[in-house]
């Protein structure tokens, strides 16, 4: 899967799919080979953090 490297697609893109088909960061990083501590720091410096009680980027 392409990831969107923007920040600001990339925070819609990944509550869409946290939505959508995966139960939690960590299963959509397992499935897609990415890694979770960079996206929540590229994240981070736009004001976003993964709050995984509600599956999402607020």
């Amino acid at each position: 899967m392409n990831i969107p490297n923007d920040p600001a697609i990339l925070v819609s893109f990944l509550n869409t799919q946290l939505r959508d088909f995966y139960p939690s960061l960590e299963e959509f990083c397992k499935t897609n080979d990415c890694d979770g501590q960079e996206i929540c720091e590229k994240l981070a410096k736009i004001g976003y953090a993964y709050d995984a009680e509600q599956n999402r980027f607020r």
